[in-house]
């Protein structure tokens, strides 16, 4: 189904239905009763059930006022709310479960218990840090942090103070501070926030749970407003949070959860699979259904995910990890490389990463995924010496950074003043530019890293996103730039940083790019050390790493050092989790496996060397050896792709990458067949483009 702006007209229930494929259609069909949907990554769960929804609303099966979509993440709800807007669902609420949690604790509270709901801590690691004090426990950060963590765990898991101690070692609880001074820790903390009328977001969720279980006539007029529930990332769910569902239910099973066994990564702050596996068994007459297609990733990339999984033999109805089945056509195969220490590693990841933004590559598509985030320093130096911009993911919300908050007040001033009115286009551009310009920002990125670099990142991003704006609606003025920013602060939207992203593979979740590198993938690190002990956390890394594997769409880079630093023994081993999957341990030279020796080599006609990728072998040559193209037929199809870009309001990397424009240019394709063979051209971009490029070609040769 073609892009809509959110003034069309909504789109009737059949084309709704047509813009599906077969799996997610079918879920979409299933209005009633209980449903569960097991969805592997990149298969699209969310157009599924934004399309269930939309679909339920245009056939009048649902009230959109009675339907409450609950997920995990701001981003998430704030991407549901804006696909549901679109399809022809805009009074659907579209939630956090903590979001919807606080609106109802905050409105039935008072009137429930006769007094103010306390109030929300930003942060609880002060009163953690208080509590600590009181029991003579040690106060570095690090300890706090792994304090408040155990009492998140235990709230969020129904464990009180007087029961932490046998829960903990019951389950196996295992952190720098012994599980009794844990528990001393935890009451005295309870005691200090009750003293200080506050609560924290795990009191949120025990909030509203109690005023709809202590109060019936609360509990009957939440049933009333919500008749219809659906929860993504179900595989995510703790037991507080199933027992708030289940009280907003009451005994109703109008629910669809979606989920995927395979991505329950956070079983240390208490989600549980479980809710998603035993699902038919609590809501019988369950409607399951799986979506397996996945559309992100090339088939190298998927064949690594299922091998990873050791999905090939499992279907997935037993709520088991799903096997993915790719469908986009065939990219570079999934590179490995073992390098002599993490210095090394290091650099070679920078290096490679420089080849590929000089492919043309958008740096924002380019993620360096690893374990812990100590394991970061030694990339973003590397980075940093070879030029690459890079944005470390896991800091503050966008939209909350003091920074942004100023600039956007800055913005609207100047939108509001004669100064900045009317202006469009180019202008709108420039004047945002100067409003940044006052705060100390300058178009030269600082070479610090820290506090100065974050803010440099957070003003770039926002005048990208200015860019951004002009591109697509290039009539829109200044004004209707501070609505489209307040749109996003209010959904947490934030712009994609005009970086390489560095992140954990936790905080990549839900994420994906063009290129990933899953560094540091030794053993040690990928399962990590205190996880070796114990089958169960073995299982809970292997899932973590399918995570990272399926971030990837097109690049996907497996990358291990031998030892830590330069001069030591090398004995590190590649993650148990690839084995099969790589090819004979490379060493720092690259030398080929024996399916390589086996091949004709193909050789770049520029330097002569071996060509190893998909890329490489399409062009005849290395990617970062220079060749002479088409400079006027270039520039022809860069001036296509931005009015295109501008026609179906898209970044002009969606339409095609600029290193898929040099090809096109250097290569020449003259027929439909040819131009299949350049690498960021498959059949769906064939059909939608094919006939124009060609065409452009063509012109050029006359």
């Amino acid at each position: 189904m073609p892009a809509m702006s959110p003034t069309s007209p909504p789109p009737s229930p059949e084309a709704l239905l047509e813009a599906l494929d077969p799996e997610q259609r079918a879920v979409a069909e299933a209005l009633r009763g209980p449903v569960r949907v097991l969805a592997g990554a990149g298969t699209g769960k969310t157009r599924a059930i934004t399309h269930r929804i939309a679909y339920g609303v245009a056939t009048g099966v649902y009230v959109p006022q009675q339907v409450l979509a609950v997920t995990f993440t701001t981003r998430a709800a704030g991407e549901m709310r804006q696909r549901l807007r679109v399809l022809g669902a805009p009074g659907v609420q579209a939630r956090t479960f903590h979001s919807a949690a606080l609106r109802q604790a905050r409105y039935f509270w008072p009137k429930v218990y006769a007094g103010a709901l306390p109030e929300l801590m930003d942060s609880k690691l002060s009163l953690v840090g208080r509590a600590a004090s009181r029991n003579r426990v040690d106060t570095s950060a690090a300890t706090l942090r792994d304090l408040a963590g155990e009492i998140e765990w235990s709230k969020v898991s129904n464990v009180r103070p007087e029961d932490y101690e046998r829960v903990a070692e019951a389950r196996g609880r295992e952190i720098s501070v012994p599980p009794a001074t844990v528990a001393r820790v935890f009451s005295s903390y309870e005691d200090a926030k009750r003293e200080a009328g506050r609560m924290d977001m795990e009191d949120v969720l025990l909030c509203a749970a109690a005023v709809i279980s202590e109060d019936e006539r609360v509990a009957a007029e939440i049933r009333r407003q919500y008749t219809h529930f659906v929860v993504d990332e179900f595989q995510d769910v703790s037991p507080i949070q199933a027992t708030l569902l289940d009280l907003w239910l009451g005994g109703r099973h109008e629910l669809c959860v979606v989920g995927d066994p395979a991505q329950t990564i956070y079983s240390f702050a208490g989600a549980s699979a479980r809710h998603l596996q035993e699902f038919p068994q609590r809501h019988p007459g369950t409607t399951s259904v799986e979506l397996v297609r996945n559309y992100r990733s090339t088939p190298q990339v998927v064949a690594a995910a299922n091998a990873v999984m050791g999905a090939s033999g499992r279907p997935g109805s037993d709520g088991s990890a799903v096997r993915l089945q790719a469908q986009r056509p065939a990219g570079p195969e999934v590179a490995f490389s073992e390098q002599p220490d993490e210095v090394a590693e290091a650099a070679f990841v920078a290096g490679r990463i420089k080849a590929l933004l000089r492919a043309g590559t958008p740096a924002r598509e380019v993620a360096v995924l690893v374990r812990i985030n100590a394991q970061s320093e030694a990339f973003e130096e590397a980075l940093a010496a070879e030029g690459v911009p890079y944005v470390v993911r896991g800091a503050e919300r966008f939209f909350q950074r003091a920074e942004v908050r100023q600039a956007v007040t800055l913005v609207r001033g100047s939108a509001r003043s004669g100064e900045g009115a009317g202006l469009t286009g180019d202008e709108l551009v420039q004047q945002t530019r100067d409003v940044l310009g006052g705060m100390g920002f300058t178009d030269e990125a600082p070479t610090s890293r820290g506090n100065v670099r974050d803010r440099w990142e957070s003003l770039n991003a926002l005048l990208t996103l200015a860019r951004t704006f002009a591109d697509a609606q290039p009539e829109a003025d200044l004004a209707a730039f501070v609505d489209d920013l307040d749109r996003r602060a209010a959904e947490q939207h934030a712009p994609v940083a005009e970086g390489v992203t560095i992140a954990t593979l936790h905080t990549a979740k839900g994420l994906e790019w063009d290129a990933v590198f899953l560094a540091g993938a030794h053993e040690g690190a990928l399962p990590i050390t205190y996880a070796m002990d114990s089958p169960t956390a073995i299982e809970e890394e292997r899932r973590l790493c399918y995570v990272g594997v399926t971030r990837a769409r097109e690049h996907l880079t497996v990358s291990w050092s031998l030892t830590r630093n330069p001069g030591g023994r090398g004995s590190r081993k590649l993650s148990r989790f690839f084995d099969g999957i790589a090819p004979q341990a490379l060493t720092t030279t690259q030398r080929p496996t024996s399916s390589q020796k086996n091949k004709k080599s193909a050789t770049c006609r520029v330097c002569g060397a071996v060509l190893t990728t998909t890329l490489a072998r399409k062009l005849g040559r290395c990617e970062t050896c220079e060749s002479p193209y088409d400079e006027e037929l270039f520039e022809r199809l860069r001036a296509w792709r931005l009015e295109k870009a501008g026609e179906e309001s898209v970044p002009a990397f969606v339409i095609f990458t600029d290193a898929t424009l040099r090809a096109l240019a250097e290569v020449q394709p003259r027929s439909e067949r040819e131009l299949l063979r350049v690498n960021g051209i498959g059949a769906s971009k064939r059909e939608r483009y094919g006939d124009e490029v060609l065409a452009l070609i063509a012109a050029s040769g006359e």
